[in-house]
Parts: C-alpha cells; structure tokens; sequence
C-alpha cells in the first residue's frame, strides 16, 4: 500500500524555519532601531524609520507565508494518509467477500452439497453480495453527491418518521437485530429535500450506531419538531468518541488508527456522506457524549415543516 508519510519533519522544519525568521526579525528591527537613534544627530532617522516600516511589514508577509505552508503540508499529509487508509479499506472490503464467495463457489463446485448446509452457503454467499453491495452504493452516493447540482423544484416533503422506519427495519435485518434494540420517539414532520439524501443520511448514522454500540447493542432515536426545525437525535451505548476526534470524523476517507487492525467493517465514507448531505440541506450536525450513560450522541438540525 501507499507510504503513510510522517509529519515530524514537515513540522520540525516549519517551526524550524519560523524560529529563524522571527530571530531575524527581531534582530533587524534592533539594527534598525539603533541606527536610527545614532542617526537622529545628523537628521537621516526617517530613512531608517521607513525603512523599518517597509520591513516589518515585508517580515510580517513572509512569517504568514511560513505558516500558511506548515498548514498546508499537514492538510496534505494527513489527505495523503486517509486517502491510503481508504484504498486499505476498500481493498479489505472487496477482497474479504470475494472470498468468500470464491470458496463456496468451489465447494458448490467440487462437491454434493445438500440440504441445510447448501442453503447456509447460499444465505452466506448472499451476505457477501449485499456487502459489495452496500460498498458500492456507499462509493456511488458520494460521487452524486459531488457531481450533481440538484435541481429545488424536484425535491419533495418526505416524512421523517417513514424513512427512519424504513432504515431501522432494513438495518435490523442487516445485522441480525431485533426490533427491540431501537428505542424509536418519533414527532412526525417533512424535510423538503430528496428522498434518497434521507434514506443516505438516516441510514449512516443508524449503521454507525450500531456498528460502534457494545456487545449488546442499543440505539436510541429521537426526532422532534421545533422552531420550524427538525432535530433529529440518534444515540448509541459504546464507548463514545473522544473530544478531538469529533471534527475530523466528518472528513472524506477519516478512520481512526491503522486500517490493516480495524476491526469494525467501513471505508471512512459514511459520515462524511452525512455531513455533505446536511451543509446541502442547509442543516447542522454535531456529535457529543451521551448523558449520564456512555455512548455518542449525533444530533442533526434541519429545515422542515410539521406534517
């Protein structure tokens, strides 16, 4: 896989290279200073006045340049290392039930299989498919996102209670949960946007939830209707997501820690496809820890209508 480059010396040299600009600074405006007082006596002071004006605004530039390019190193490093985090996931993510289907399909091939067991291959061979399956929407729904200037006058009210029912059954269905996991409180209102971007937003979070709930999973949901705003809160029972986390989990392709140890399923898309769904609904969403149990809480906030 791609090199994950290391930012000890991008940033060793940046600060490096800021130490010495402002040292230099310092000691330019010192001389400057100096010599202008020296040269009071024989009435050239302005001259160094000026041009102790002209350079420290000149320095000023420069040390903003130095910073703005230690920002941009990192920006790019740390691009440079989701974008190969991702190609680790994707990779995994095909290759694991290619497999699998690739050996079933043999064992289908070489041998009598019958009965129960054949239709426990099948059931297995279907699960990898819906895998790939989900991958490949999951990769599809992010270039619509990108590419589509969706057109207002095609959007319609969709109600928030049937499509957060629709994610919950199918996700249940899924992940082999019962009904009961979900503790669903639903006031019912409408979200002028696309049907498809509701279904992709509710059922990322709801996935997410469950995806890092404990071993006993638990999700709880709640939408309510205020100040012509939908809120919509979706909370699970794992461990939670630490403070300086809950910004960059937002990004395209961000997944915490080396992808080769995950063990969790994913490909860092999900809820960057939240995100981008919510700033196109002209909403908010933010992620905080669960009160008085532990778990995260993603709270969305957007534009809508009582039904």
């Amino acid at each position: 896989m791609f090199e994950r480059k290391s930012l000890k010396w991008p940033i060793l040299v940046a600060i490096l290279m800021i130490v010495m600009l402002v040292g230099l600074t310092v000691g330019w405006v010192l001389l400057n200073v100096f010599s202008a007082l020296d040269a009071e006596k024989a009435s050239r002071s302005s001259i160094y006045w000026v041009l102790l004006g002209v350079g420290a605004v000149l320095f000023a530039f420069l040390l903003a340049g130095v910073i703005l390019y230690l920002i941009w190193i990192i920006q790019n490093i740390n691009l440079n290392r989701r974008q190969s985090n991702f190609i680790d996931a994707v990779t995994h993510e095909l290759k694991t039930p290619i497999a699998s289907l690739k050996l079933y399909l043999q064992t289908l091939h070489r041998r009598d299989v019958q009965g129960p067991q054949r239709q426990q291959f099948y059931s297995t061979m279907m699960e990898d498919v819906e895998r790939l399956d989900r991958l490949i929407n999951q990769l599809l729904d992010v270039a619509r996102l990108q590419r589509d200037q969706q057109d207002p006058a095609s959007k319609e009210w969709v109600s928030l209670r049937s499509v957060t029912q629709e994610c919950i059954e199918r996700l249940a269905k899924q992940h082999s949960l019962s009904l009961e996991v979900f503790e669903v409180s639903i006031q019912d209102c409408q979200v002028l946007a696309h049907r498809i971007d509701i279904d992709v937003l509710l059922g990322n979070l709801l996935d997410n939830a469950i995806k890092y709930s404990s071993a006993e999973p638990y999700v709880e949901v709640r939408i309510t209707f205020q100040n012509q705003s939908a809120l919509i809160a979706i909370s699970d029972n794992g461990p939670g997501i630490p403070r300086h986390l809950r910004r960059k989990i937002f990004s395209r392709f961000y997944r915490a820690g080396d992808e080769l140890e995950r063990r969790k399923p994913g490909v860092g898309l999900g809820l960057f496809l939240v995100r981008s769904i919510v700033e196109r609904l002209k909403g908010s969403i933010t992620v905080s820890e669960r009160i008085k149990h532990p778990g995260a809480t993603f709270l969305v906030t957007l534009p809508a209508q009582q039904s």
